[in-house]
């Protein structure tokens, strides 16, 4: 495998949740370089062998405005 995909959100509580397509593949962070540290962390204990060499953040965000 050669890459993986995270869908990024902000969490209600602050900072950012993110979780991986097609993998079961969860973490967050208090900000971006914590939110990409767990990431690699996560990503090394889920994949003992041929872990992904690209990490894709997909961002998401959520806005609701008066029409």
């Amino acid at each position: 495998m050669t890459e993986i995909i995270f869908i990024v959100e902000e969490s209600p509580e602050g900072g950012f949740e993110a979780k991986a397509l097609d993998h079961s593949i969860f973490t967050d962070g208090s900000d971006m370089d914590e939110l990409k540290s767990n990431i690699r962390e996560a990503i090394q204990c889920h994949f003992e062998v041929d872990a992904p060499k690209i990490v894709r953040l997909h961002f998401v965000r959520e806005e609701v405005f008066a029409a």
